[in-house]
Order: C-alpha cells, then structure tokens, then sequence
C-alpha cells in the first residue's frame, strides 16, 4: 500500500536498516488485532506471498479466490491480489475466532513489515515507522530483521526491491505503449508470478529467472 505525504508526517522522521532497532515491538500485540481489521483492499500481496499461502494452505491461488481468502484489487492500472475481508468488521479471512492469525507462519510481508513501511529511492529501500497506524501505545524497541522474522533476508530484500522496480517499471511500460495494453499486460502479470506455481526450493532464483524472462519478453531489459 502507498502512503502519500512526506516521510516527516507520515513517521517518526527516521529511516532504519535491517539491523537497526525500532520501537516496533507489539509484544503478540496482547489479544489487539486491530490491524486485521478494516483495511479494505490495502494488503497487497506479492509472489512471495501468495507462493507461501498456496504452499501453507495446499491451495492454488484459483482456490483461494473461490474461498474468499484472497481478492482481485486494481493496482496503478493492474490487477494484483490483496488479502481477503469478510463480516461486519471486515475482518481478514485468516483472523480465527480468538482474533488470532491463523497463517501467522506464512503471513503475509506486508503484515511481518507493521508498524514499519518501506521507503523506496535510488533503487534501493530503507524502513520507517509509521506514525499513529498501530494501537499498541507502549511498543518496545526490536531489531528490524528479528521483527520481519523472514528467513534468508538478504535475498528477502532483493525479491522486495526488484518486485516493487518492476511494477514502476511496467506502469512507465503501459504509459510509452498506449493504455489499450493494459488488459493484456495485467493478465500476463498474474499468470507469469502469481497463478503458476514455484516449483523449485529456492523461491527467489525462481522468481529471478521469471522476472528476466518477462523484462526480455517486453523490452525492459537494463
């Protein structure tokens, strides 16, 4: 989810690194979900994040669409997935009934990065905390790596940088072709990264190979 307004209003002023500390620490958020409910279409899921609740789930991304655990969302001219929400607090799908996470192995990166969001320049990204997002008043300091609690970071990091630098890359893309692309551009989005399965053990070299095949494919190669 993009955030709009200077880093200054939006957080605490600061930009963190993976092995800094943050007063991010919701100590198991002590029976608060708030974050779980009420957020719309906003949490966005990656490849990543749909490999893991495919594979957590035994599902396939067709099946978790049927069921609601996921929805189809318009994202700056494409169609992406983004968490499902469901009864009168529009609560997210997996929220069980002790208001508990019931994927928490497999959550989603956008729910291991709250409070913390992610500012994108020069190619790369640093961390900052969001300002008034989270209930918990009295978080403690963590460090951000063991916050994120994602193995393999370093090439965590990557996956998350090349992922959100090809997305510009393809609405610059949709933008120089003519907007009449877009509704192929998006379907071959979804089939490319999200509805075929990854099949190999190591995610990212998979992803890689799909994310150069797909820049070769339309001419986005740098």
């Amino acid at each position: 989810m993009r955030r709009e307004g200077t880093l200054e209003e939006i957080s605490d002023g600061r930009l963190y690194q993976r092995t800094d500390m943050v007063r991010a620490n919701c100590m198991d958020c002590q029976n608060c979900s708030d974050c779980c409910k009420g957020m719309g279409n906003t949490i966005q899921l990656d490849p990543l994040d749909v490999s893991r609740l495919c594979k957590d789930t035994e599902n396939t991304m067709q099946g978790l669409l049927q069921t609601g655990a996921i929805q189809l969302t318009v994202v700056d001219g494409l169609i992406l997935p983004s968490m499902g929400m469901q009864g009168e607090k529009s609560a997210c799908y997996f929220l069980n009934e002790k208001g508990r996470c019931s994927i928490h192995k497999s959550r989603p990166g956008i729910c291991r990065l709250f409070p913390l969001g992610r500012y994108y320049e020069n190619g790369v990204f640093s961390y900052f905390l969001q300002a008034n997002e989270c209930s918990m008043k009295n978080r403690s300091k963590i460090k951000v790596e063991k916050w994120l609690d994602t193995p393999n970071i370093v090439k965590y990091e990557t996956f998350v940088t090349n992922w959100h630098y090809l997305l510009k890359d393809i609405e610059q893309w949709l933008q120089e072709n003519g907007m009449e692309n877009q509704k192929q551009m998006a379907t071959t989005v979804l089939q490319f990264f999200y509805e075929n399965p990854y099949q190999g053990s190591d995610f990212y070299m998979e992803f890689e190979e799909r994310r150069k095949k797909f820049r070769h494919a339309f001419s986005m190669e740098k």
